[in-house]
């Protein structure tokens, strides 16, 4: 299981598959009968089934892992261990316990004015606490500073032009080969520059595919760096990295800003709005005296709209159409995580091809796309629909226009008066069962998806 937050049943409801519970008691204190047997072993063959859709539909994960082993000739019996674990083995990493956290350095490849008071937050003995946070005001955007990445983004911007997104080409990994930020505990350091060095000459052939394996080792080191259970765990320099990173993009904004607008910032790049296509020229010149003085690569991307609602929500349309999307709101959904996709796919088409709401809702006739998955967790007795007991935890629940159908609750443990499922219709009904290729019935409430399409644009561009 790649995603620990759901569990079988929830992934088996987000594919269309039947999620009804067997109707005979894993409690049961005798001998079953020949009925019940039946019952029990279709029950559990069916279980068997999903998970082996499930792996199925996230091969890649599967391959990357296997990749990883292949790649660096490890024993098969590594197949449990986690990409950061195998990264650590691979690099040769030995556990070696340090009490010199908060001792980072500033590297002087880093300059800057406007913003030095940004710099001295960091060398401020006070503020080496990681519940503490610097947040300002940067180019007319509220901005964040801490332990995690720069954060910053325009709330509710909706615009239209000529954007271009800024992203350091592998940005950590980078920092640790140029500034020797790599974990104290690799033995040879020559191994992290090998595999960097590998994988750059693979990508540039087109070599996708057998690049990946080497990727994964470079991305998870700077996590590995923060677990104090991996070997690679050396909380210092992972501060070195994110700090002088962060520190980095606020030196690269200080210096398009007079000329441009900041649209974002996040932990490995910066969006600008230009004024037209001939500033690129300018942009693109100020960016390479930037690389060149801090040893970091960009790669610019031509964007042509933007609708952002915050740091962590937003929409982007690419200068050749295609669309990319980060957030609940507008994320790209798949088999194993399709929750209401009729909303994202209605917020979608409003904000790329001006497709109202009501039009991508009432044309659409498929059941799965109006499903919403809840789970009721073990903090909770049952489930109730209405005032009827529901032997499921994991309910596939729809909106209803029918007054004779309740909402859905649950029952706390430790209460008896139930609490409504969050999310969910004030009416609804239930379908556990299998419905791949089912129509909508005229007993679904369009309207209800339309109304929480349009709060959601709502809470998009605050109208």
């Amino acid at each position: 299981m790649t995603n620990k937050f759901f569990g079988l049943k929830q992934l088996e409801g987000f594919m269309g598959n039947n999620i009804k519970e067997s109707d005979v008691s894993f409690t049961i204190d005798r001998k079953l009968t020949e009925v019940e047997l039946r019952e029990v072993i279709k029950y559990c063959n069916h279980d068997v089934e999903q998970t082996m859709q499930v792996f199925v539909n996230q091969i890649e994960e599967f391959n990357a892992h296997m990749g990883l082993i292949k790649t660096f000739n490890l024993p098969l019996k590594y197949i449990n261990k986690t990409k950061a674990q195998l990264s650590a083995i691979i690099l040769g990493a030995d556990k070696v316990e340090r009490d010199d956290e908060f001792d980072y350095s500033i590297v002087d490849t880093i300059k800057l004015d406007k913003y030095k008071h940004v710099l001295e937050w960091y060398k401020n003995p006070l503020n080496k606490d990681y519940s503490k946070s610097l947040k300002i005001d940067i180019a007319g955007v509220p901005t964040q500073f801490g332990w995690g990445g720069i954060h910053s983004a325009r709330e509710k911007y909706t615009g239209e032009g000529i954007f271009v997104n800024s992203d350091v080409g592998s940005f950590y990994p980078s920092l640790m080969l140029e500034y020797d930020f790599q974990s104290r505990n690799i033995r040879d350091k020559s191994k992290y520059q090998n595999i960097y060095d590998t994988r750059m000459k693979l990508k540039h052939e087109g070599k996708k595919k057998e690049q990946q394996p080497l990727k994964i080792v470079l991305n998870s080191t700077y996590g590995a760096m923060k677990d104090k259970y991996n070997n690679l765990y050396d909380p210092r320099q992972a501060n070195n990295v994110c700090i002088n990173g962060q520190l980095m993009l606020l030196d690269l904004i200080e210096k398009l800003e007079d000329r441009w607008e900041l649209i974002q910032s996040n932990t490995d790049g910066v969006m600008f709005k230009l004024n037209s296509k001939d500033d690129l020229v300018e942009y693109e010149k100020i960016c390479d005296e930037w690389s060149k003085r801090t040893r970091m690569t960009l790669e610019h991307d031509i964007i042509k709209k933007v609708v952002q609602k915050d740091v962590n929500n937003y929409l982007i349309v690419m200068e050749n159409g295609k669309v990319k999307s980060k957030g609940a709101y507008v994320k790209e959904l798949n088999s194993l995580d399709n929750d209401l996709p009729i909303v994202n796919k209605a917020l979608k088409d409003y904000f790329t091809k001006n497709i109202s709401v009501e039009d991508t809702i009432n044309n659409c006739n498929d059941l799965i796309e109006f499903q919403k998955i809840v789970k009721v967790s073990g903090k909770y007795k049952y489930a109730l629909h209405g005032d009827k007991k529901l032997d499921e935890k994991v309910l596939r629940v729809f909106a209803s226009r029918s007054k004779n159908d309740k909402g859905v609750f649950k029952v706390h443990n430790k209460k008896d008066t139930p609490d409504k499922i969050a999310n969910t219709p004030e009416r609804c009904f239930i379908e556990n069962g299998d419905i791949n290729n089912i129509k909508v019935p005229r007993r679904l409430d369009k309207q209800y998806y339309i109304d929480v399409a349009n709060k959601r644009i709502r809470d998009f561009i605050g109208e």
